[in-house]
């Protein structure tokens, strides 16, 4: 029987209404698979290979929609991904009479309303909003999905490694307590690429021996150009912008930069050029800060755009699988942070069957010119950064515990501690230590200890009781920037923005008339000229592979016939300023300058053995500045032999957790990397340090294997 043949006939006729071809490969394997088990599934397929139908032509032919309750859970990262699928969705359930409902902050109360009086069908959610009916609705958690038979996670890999990924998987924990059944979860990805990463999948969904990985390996073919322009820091070279106004301006284009402000400037100054040689004007910037409507307004356009090009200059909010059309080309503009996210982009271009994916990669420092070609060349090696593993997530503990006393209004400390042991999430994590972080939480009145129940204390209802609390990360103040009585979008508050300075947002330039601190709300007029606004955010961490890379391309005499000629005449420069080093093992060896004053040391490895470096060297009074743009550290008042005996002795007086607790008293906002972490006792501050943001074993690793080579004389 063939995979066509298992569906159900209302799906089939689905498929023959949509004049399809054929199924794609990836649906074929799942449908065959889906219909006839009951196990977990990860769906492993490159971008637009039709990863969602692969999940719901099976799912949708298999269960039985008449019994009552919500039978499917559809769970994802963005709330503009659900809208998004909500469509394809529908459209699907249309040919089965089956209702599908979106939950989230921005979806229809009169939709939402109607499921709870007859909860049936698809519910499509982000893991905040069931959080929030946890927290504040637990009743409506029994009631809608207490007999679901699937689950599915839409870009799962978003979600590993992640506290928000920790966070999933205790509310799943909880959702499998009060389900009368054990329900099914099929996963969706397009970056999981090896063992080590399916073996991480399958302990994510907390049943390991009955998850499967079906993986489609079919390759796309991607034309690729590595470009380069240095020069202005602040600002994008003026050189650059016009080479990628003239690559791009006849062509349906996204555009990655790796900031908020600077896709605005982007976005702007592209259009300004446009506008100077009478080219289109469809030019647009798309991120989180950008208002609701005017991004709907964007993708809406894009998806629809068969005649006019565009470019919209975005960050990861149009990273994931949101379907915006027909785009030729993506732009890259330096190094992404991961090789994942740079699979995720290049897989927005080309998604037509039979098309080729166009990459333009822009550098615009050489290091971010190296880093960049060492992500290409592994992820053409099928390389994807492991996913980091949490295994004491006390913070997450932290703030699962404020929900279910929250959920419960006051529970039995033994029926706490009993919800939490049954929650795989949390299984590493020692009964005695629950007990004291419940301890400290009473002792800090967030929560407040009646008997033997606890209830939400004084400073917990603060807490508890904003739309902050059902996220793990943390989100600044923002002012919501309007203009002539139409929201514009959001800005953190920071030096640039005060009366009559001039920003760039939503891809037009604006000055500010007035600021409400009370009320949190900029006025803006249109403007002539203006800077990019600028947002908070932490650069995130490099792996150690791309680092080690970095180093392979520096030794080799290889060249890159995708690089053009100023690139590859960068790359040939940084050669030259290592050939003065004889490394002759990547892996093992690395490079010493030694000069008159000072040593730097290119430790060619991941951030968070650099930090820990950094942090190693600081207990043992090393004089250093790191960089973990170039890897390297300045070392001050130390000759090279020096330096060489304390990284191979590594002697410390204290105790790593005594160290790290020191740290944290004299400097608390460590921590601020964990949304929760600060709630805990410091001991357990100390080992979420250890955990998440230093790499003591891989940096001791690293030090054992540790070969310097002095640059020669």
């Amino acid at each position: 029987m063939t995979a066509f043949d298992q569906l159900s006939e209302p799906i089939r006729k689905y498929i023959r209404d949509k004049k399809w071809e054929s199924l794609r490969p990836i649906q074929e394997a799942a449908i065959q698979r889906i219909i006839p088990t009951d196990n977990n599934y990860i769906l492993i397929s490159r971008t637009a290979s039709g990863k969602t139908e692969a999940a719901f032509l099976p799912i949708l032919s298999k269960v039985n929609f008449k019994e009552t309750g919500v039978k499917v859970l559809y769970i994802s990262p963005l709330i503009a991904l659900i809208n998004d699928q909500f469509i394809r969705v529908e459209s699907l359930c249309e040919y089965l009479d089956v209702p599908v409902t979106k939950w989230h902050g921005e979806a229809s109360k009169s939709a939402k309303d109607r499921l709870l009086k007859n909860p049936e069908g698809i519910v499509l959610i982000t893991p905040e909003s069931l959080e929030a009916m946890f927290t504040n609705k637990p009743y409506n958690i029994h009631h809608l999905f207490s007999s679901l038979d699937y689950i599915v996670i839409d870009e799962i890999h978003s979600f590993l490694g992640s506290d928000r990924g920790t966070h999933l998987q205790s509310l799943l924990n909880r959702l499998q307590r009060i389900n009368i059944k054990k329900f099914c979860v099929v996963g969706l990805s397009a970056t999981v690429s090896d063992a080590n990463q399916y073996k991480e999948l399958k302990v994510f969904l907390g049943d390991p021996d009955r998850t499967k990985i079906i993986r489609d390996t079919t390759p796309k073919p991607i034309n690729t150009v590595f470009k380069y322009f240095g020069g202005a820091v602040d600002e994008l070279p003026l050189p650059l912008l016009k080479d990628l106004y003239i690559k791009t301006r006849d062509s349906k284009v996204l555009i990655f930069p790796n900031a908020r402000g600077r896709v605005e400037e982007v976005a702007v100054k592209l259009k300004q050029i446009s506008e100077r040689v009478g080219g289109h004007k469809n030019y647009f910037s798309h991120h989180s800060s950008v208002d609701k409507e005017v991004r709907e307004y964007v993708e809406f356009f894009a998806k629809n755009s068969t005649l006019q090009n565009f470019c919209i200059s975005c960050t990861s909010t149009l990273e994931l699988g949101i379907d915006i059309g027909n785009v030729d080309e993506v732009v890259q503009i330096d190094a992404t942070h991961s090789i994942a996210s740079l699979i995720q982009r290049v897989g927005r271009s080309g998604r037509r069957e039979g098309k080729t994916s166009n990459l333009f990669l822009y550098a615009t420092g050489k290091w971010s010119l190296l880093q960049s070609l060492a992500c290409w060349l592994l992820y053409k090696e099928n390389y994807i950064e492991p996913i980091p593993v949490n295994n004491k997530p006390y913070d997450v503990l932290v703030h699962q515990i404020l929900s279910m006393v929250k959920g419960s209004s006051g529970i039995a400390i033994p029926q706490l501690l009993n919800e939490i042991q049954a929650n795989l999430t949390f299984s590493n994590i020692e009964t005695e230590a629950v007990e004291e972080v419940i301890t400290h939480l009473i002792g800090i009145d967030f929560l407040e200890k009646i008997g033997n129940e606890v209830v939400i204390g004084i400073e917990g209802e603060i807490v508890v009781n904003t739309k902050d609390f059902y996220s793990l990360f943390e989100t600044p103040v923002f002012f919501k920037v309007s203009g002539n009585g139409v929201k514009i979008g959001e800005l953190p508050l920071s030096p640039q923005i005060r009366p009559h300075e001039n920003i760039y947002l939503s891809a037009k330039i604006w000055s500010i008339i007035d600021i409400d601190y009370q009320t949190k709300k900029i006025e803006v007029v249109p403007a002539m000229d203006g800077k990019k606004p600028m947002f908070l955010g932490d650069p995130a961490d490099t792996a150690y592979k791309i680092r080690e890379k970095m180093l392979e391309i520096l030794i080799s005499k290889e060249k890159y016939d995708f690089l053009e000629e100023a690139a590859q005449d960068i790359i040939d420069l940084l050669r030259k300023e290592f050939s003065i080093f004889t490394i002759n093992d990547f892996r093992t060896e690395r490079p010493l300058l030694g000069s008159n004053k000072n040593l730097t040391f290119y430790s060619f490895t991941g951030s968070k053995i650099n930090r820990t470096l950094h942090f190693l060297l600081n207990t043992l009074d090393v004089k250093n500045v790191l960089s973990d743009t170039d890897s390297s550290f300045e070392i001050e008042d130390r000759t090279s032999s020096e330096f060489i005996s304390i990284l191979k002795n590594r002697v410390l007086n204290k105790d790593v957790n005594i160290l790290l607790v020191e740290l944290l008293e004299e400097s608390p906002g460590v921590i601020d990397f964990s949304k929760w972490g600060k709630y805990l006792p410091l001991q357990y501050q100390a080992a979420l340090l250890a955990e998440k943001y230093f790499d003591f074993e891989g940096c001791d690793t690293y030090l054992q294997h540790l070969i310097m080579v002095e640059n020669n004389l």
